[in-house]
């Protein structure tokens, strides 16, 4: 197999090639990380066949990349992959991901970039990942559970993020909130905080890269509640202190279903978002940096989206053109924008049923 600068056999490992696209993400945070802080430390926890420590080290330049797998019957392929690196550049392990975890705690052997490519949920791997993290270094989730992210199976969720998640239109976007409201959570119980750098939805495979700070990162205004009301389709945040007042202005009798607590700050960093994308601009990986582009553009919107079907259906129309709709909404005084994590829907700061007015307007 090639992806990027690797070459490389999967033997009996899982490999997804629809997630290049966040290996390629990581690979440049990770870059723009090593050009900010003049070093890069990569411990790749639940490595497969070893593409992205070949990728950190190939493109991304790291000084070290750590690759650990559980499955020892991979241990042939991983190490035929990583013989093409310089052999005092990197280490290959067999053990339980939580297990290395403890091992860097205990050594003080901290990474600039932990990578956790896991199966279902991330709960059993955050707070431990953690331990393994440099202070200012940064964090790779993952989740494939999209049953607890979208509100399928609300006691799974619980379980796994400490947050009930509820079945409403813009449930991708809720995934990544969750996983990003977890992380910080677990973090400032120990006294410590997270911030995004960047948050990717694949259609399959949700991705959260965040960094790890000195301080708590959660306020009332960033980590609470998302309600939605099915009757007439309108969203809102709610904070800790409004919990018992939560209602919608279609009518007095509409009680919206809520979500969380997840975090309702922004999804991205948009600066290194910037440069993330000016270095895939040089690396001609330009349909990443379009992406990127369009990540940039939704950071400081609300923390959930309209996707253009229920728009039509609610408002007994034909699905609206996306960027007329945005040019529209624009022109009417709103912030408007494509999700990242779903290109057939509206990211605004208009209330959903403005959204559907202007959509009528623009009807052929």
């Amino acid at each position: 197999m090639q992806e990027g600068k690797a070459t490389f056999a999967v033997g009996q490992a899982f490999y997804r090639p629809k997630s290049a696209i966040a290996r390629d993400l990581a690979v440049l945070a990770a870059t723009v990380y090593r050009q900010h802080h003049g070093h890069l430390r990569v411990l790749d926890a639940m490595t497969g066949c070893g593409v992205r420590p070949l990728r950190y080290r190939l493109e991304a330049e790291a000084d070290w990349v750590w690759a650990n797998e559980g499955n020892p019957e991979l241990a042939d392929v991983l190490a035929q992959n990583l013989a093409a690196l310089p052999t005092n550049t990197y280490r290959i392990t067999h053990q339980d991901a939580n297990q290395v975890f403890f091992t860097c705690y205990q050594q003080r052997d901290f990474y600039d970039l932990v990578d956790i490519d896991n199966f279902g949920g991330p709960a059993p791997y955050v707070g431990t990942g953690l331990w393994a993290t440099r202070l200012g270094g940064m964090l790779y989730l993952t989740s494939t559970d999209g049953r607890a992210t979208s509100g399928h199976d609300p006691e799974r969720s619980v379980r796994t993020y400490g947050a009930c998640a509820r079945s409403h239109p813009a449930a991708h976007e809720q995934g990544l909130r969750l996983i990003i409201g977890h992380a910080a959570q677990t973090a400032a119980a120990r006294g410590l905080g997270i911030e995004p750098v960047f948050s990717l939805f694949t259609g399959q495979v949700h991705r959260v890269m965040v960094r790890l700070v000195s301080k708590s990162t959660l306020t009332e205004s960033n980590y609470g509640f998302v309600a939605y009301c099915h009757r007439c389709g309108h969203f809102k945040t709610v904070d800790w202190r409004h919990l018992g007042r939560v209602n919608c202005p279609c009518a007095p009798e509409a009680l919206p279903v809520v979500s969380g607590p997840m975090w309702l700050g922004p999804l991205h960093d948009r600066e290194i978002l910037v440069e993330m994308q000016e270095l895939a601009d040089r690396w001609g990986w330009s349909s990443q940096a379009k992406l990127l582009a369009m990540m940039a553009q939704e950071v400081d919107l609300p923390p959930y989206y309209y996707p253009l079907g229920e728009i039509g259906r609610r408002g007994q129309m034909d699905i609206p053109n996306r960027d007329r709709l945005i040019a529209a909404l624009q022109t009417k005084g709103y912030q408007a924008a494509i999700p990242s994590m779903d290109w057939q829907g509206v990211k605004t700061n208009a209330a959903f049923g403005d959204c559907v007015a202007i959509a009528k307007t623009i009807q052929p």
